[in-house]
């Protein structure tokens, strides 16, 4: 079978604008000869002009295979289970989106020694601006718990650091569908160049997510070019049929979503899982009181987790989950124009 190569990728995905940006491809190419461009234009990752096969016939072929596009995702709006319920956190968790359950499920799994680092989204307090981080402490888990995970980052591009550079084995990633999606595909692979990375992930997290915004776009175009809103202003936001930003000084600004349309990233039209269906743990605000998360535990890996978790009394599980709600913003997100 012939071996596919980053330009088979950029035809199929990057330049029929349906690439997530999940930053694999960054990650697992072994000549870093991917990379993502200047901030505010970055649709998809850019080669630096060599490639192992293009250019020496050696063969690869790790971006493409590990990319989450270049076969269909998942249908499925629930997906697998075990068991749907919902948590929060046993201790307090400054800044949680909801519950902070997914933040008590990595300071556990740190704790007990089932992890040794995690991949994960960091947030500047002041700027807000994202960035894909390696943590390995509990004490920077809880402060960066509320980094927002529907802004776009190319999270997975920070896997390379905690497999190659720092030499993780027991790793737990936490993101949203298309990330997930990714995960699945080098988990599920059998190419020599994609086993160091399937042989350290132990944990995948996936978020509930109906689309990512653009940083640069949503923050610098819409809110302070049309509202005068600066970052240091804001105190959180909150994405639920409209953008709701609440300020420091308790003020709120609603945004209806058709002024979004240009922050949100191309390929999440292209998107039709809103519960990251392959992760061992979903998590998201959807179906759970206020101030609680809604889990979606899939396999054993994800029960053992959460049985640790529960037992050191980190996590507190049991209520009940409103799965038509979950279902009725899935057949939404899923309704929506598909490929471009």
């Amino acid at each position: 079978m012939e071996t596919k190569n980053y330009q088979d990728l950029k035809k199929e995905v990057w330049d029929t604008g349906i690439c997530s940006g999940c930053g694999a491809c960054v990650a697992v190419c072994p000549a870093d000869a991917l990379c993502f461009g200047t901030p505010g234009h970055e649709t998809c990752p850019v080669n630096t002009g060599y490639c192992k096969s293009a250019s020496d016939q050696v063969a690869c072929g790790a971006c493409y295979y590990a990319c989450p596009r270049t076969t269909e995702g998942p249908v499925e709006i629930i997906g697998p289970s075990l068991q749907i319920t919902s948590a929060k956190a046993g201790f307090e968790v400054p800044h949680r989106q909801s519950g902070g359950a997914v933040t008590a499920l990595l300071v556990n799994a740190l704790e007990e020694g089932m992890i040794d680092a995690v991949v994960t989204i960091s947030e500047d307090r002041w700027t807000m601006k994202p960035s894909s981080v390696v943590i390995t402490s509990t004490g920077e888990l809880i402060f960066q718990a509320g980094s927002r995970y529907n802004w776009w980052v190319p999270l997975l591009s920070a896997l390379k650091t905690a497999v190659v550079q720092k030499k993780y084995q027991r790793i737990a990633v936490v993101g949203v569908p298309c990330v997930v999606q990714a995960l699945q595909k080098i988990r599920e692979s059998d190419l020599d160049l994609l086993r160091p990375y399937r042989n350290a992930i132990r944990l995948v997290i996936g978020l509930f997510c109906t689309e990512s915004f653009d940083y640069h776009v949503l923050m610098e175009k819409t809110l302070k070019g049309k509202y005068g809103v600066e970052t240091w202003q804001i105190e959180k936001m909150d994405v639920k049929g409209k953008l709701e930003v609440t300020m420091k000084d308790g003020s709120t600004l609603v945004v209806p979503l058709p002024e979004l349309e240009d922050a949100i990233r191309p390929g999440c039209r292209y998107c039709r899982d809103l519960t990251s269906v392959y992760a061992d743990i979903s998590a998201g605000a959807v179906g759970s009181p206020r101030g609680e998360t809604t889990l979606i535990i899939r396999n054993h890996t994800g029960e053992i987790f959460v049985r640790s978790a529960e037992k050191s009394g980190r996590l507190i599980t049991g209520g009940e989950v409103d799965l038509a709600a979950i279902e009725k913003l899935g057949r939404i997100k899923q309704s929506r124009p598909g490929h471009p």
